[in-house]
């Protein structure tokens, strides 16, 4: 009979899938499922490296009024930690060390805020003073700085935008304390 579907049939096939190689093949495949949905779902991390800690987050939380935002998972496990370090310019790394609660290691360290529904700001130390000891805010990355300049202008704060290609704005604090917005270029 043509169409007569023999249960003996998937006895081979059930054998195989539950055999020790079968199990394997399963557990991995599910594991790289898991690891999928948790750094896809991960936030995206910028990150800044400002002069000084303390102004920063009166800029952050007080005038740009940005929400806390808790570590990202993935940074607990070293994910995405390294910053682009290697390819740091001297010249933008302060002359004098970095203060105990807030160096680049773990990356646990600094600020963190939310900039956006799946966007996170990390705000590290580590960036030198600027032309007559202005505060600076330096950032590799443009996308963040242009998040950052929208959140001036929608919050009416006094800017002046210097330079277009690489980014680079000044914005007045509350303390009427000039900071320099900076992209650096690689």
């Amino acid at each position: 009979m043509i169409g007569v579907f023999h249960l003996g049939a998937l006895i081979p096939l059930v054998d195989t899938l539950f055999s020790t190689q079968g199990i394997m093949v399963m557990l991995l495949a599910a594991y790289a499922g898991a690891m999928w949905m948790f750094l896809t779902s991960a936030p995206k991390v910028h990150t800044i490296m400002v002069s000084d800690l303390d102004i920063a987050r009166q800029f952050y939380e007080g005038l740009l009024n940005l929400p806390v935002a808790d570590v990202p998972l993935h940074y607990y496990y070293n994910y995405e930690q390294t910053l682009g370090a290697t390819g740091i310019d001297p010249l933008y790394m302060s002359a004098t060390s970095p203060s105990p609660t807030a160096t680049v290691g773990s990356g646990n360290e600094g600020l963190w805020y939310q900039l956006k529904k799946n966007t996170q700001l990390h705000v590290i130390t580590g960036a030198s003073y600027g032309y007559k000891n202005r505060q600076r805010h330096v950032c590799f990355d443009r996308d963040c700085l242009e998040d950052v300049l929208m959140r001036v202008q929608s919050r009416r704060l006094k800017f002046k935008v210097r330079r277009e290609q690489p980014l680079n704005f000044l914005v007045k604090d509350i303390e009427n304390r000039v900071i320099e917005m900076q992209e650096v270029s690689n």
